[in-house]
């Protein structure tokens, strides 16, 4: 598989036009319905091949973009969703140097 190919496990005969949004391997629990007793082996299933993170991560994009920029009546919330991810980012990168700002009652 190269970059920008269809997955291998998508078929168009079967799966009919390719949603980019779509996990098109084999179906696995949902991690809502395992089992404390049963986590290890589920994450034992998991792919963890950066192409694969990749995929994830693309698919959760892909997912986003449906529900909230491309509706015909998209509201506001994509843009928030923007602007508190960012804010939680810098915050997350500055730590270091937030800290040293704290106020201390006693010095």
């Amino acid at each position: 598989m190269g970059f920008g190919d269809y997955p291998a496990e998508y078929d168009p005969k079967i799966h009919g036009v390719y949603d980019p949004a779509r996990y098109y391997g084999k179906a696995d629990t949902p991690f809502g319905q395992v089992k404390l007793s049963e986590i290890g082996a589920w994450i034992s299933r998991r792919n963890k091949t950066p192409s694969a993170i990749a995929g994830a991560v693309s698919r959760a994009y892909w997912r986003w973009q449906h529900k909230y920029v491309q509706p015909k009546k998209a509201g506001i919330a994509p843009f928030f969703h923007v602007v508190f991810g960012s804010m939680a980012f810098f915050y997350v990168i500055n730590y270091g140097k937030l800290k040293h700002h704290r106020n201390y009652k006693y010095h």
